[in-house]
């Protein structure tokens, strides 16, 4: 009984490496602290100039729309 045993929990964990293998592309890869940091620095850089666009497409929107 002990090498059925040992043979069926060969058996299972090789086709659990093997699905594990197979859905490892779902991580996302790792991105280092300074890229991380990079990365916020240049969406706060970008953030606030698409704000002012917004701003001024607004007001532009309600001076050619009628008055109520």
């Amino acid at each position: 009984m002990n090498r059925k045993k040992k043979i069926n929990q060969t058996l299972k964990a090789k086709a659990k490496k093997a699905n594990a293998k197979l859905h490892a592309a779902n991580k996302s890869p790792y991105i280092a602290k300074a890229d991380r940091e990079q990365l916020a620095q240049a969406q706060l850089v970008i953030a606030p100039s698409a704000s002012v666009a917004d701003s001024v497409l607004s007001d532009s929107d309600a001076a050619h729309s009628p008055a109520l």
